[in-house]
């Protein structure tokens, strides 16, 4: 049986890698080993969102905009009367 740790990287995407060898820069051990079948069991349990942690902070904080940044109306026409 080969043996696999699963790894996540600071974007929190999963993968799996073989227990034997160093983790490659960029990702750490998220705390779960066994065969590769299993690796990818957990990860499908645990990684639900697929994208990006950045992506997922740009979305909300996108999301969380100050209300009067939102739908403004436009500024009335300059119009002076001579």
């Amino acid at each position: 049986m080969d043996e696999h740790i699963v790894v996540v990287n600071d974007e929190e995407q999963y993968s799996l890698w073989p227990a034997d060898r160093l983790l490659p820069g960029g990702w750490r051990a998220a705390g779960f080993t066994g065969d590769r079948e299993s690796c990818l069991a957990y990860i499908a349990e645990v990684w639900k969102d697929m994208r990006p942690l950045s992506l997922r902070i740009a979305m909300a904080e996108a999301t969380e905009a100050p209300l009067h940044t939102q739908s403004l109306p436009p500024p009335p026409a300059n119009t002076r009367s001579s």
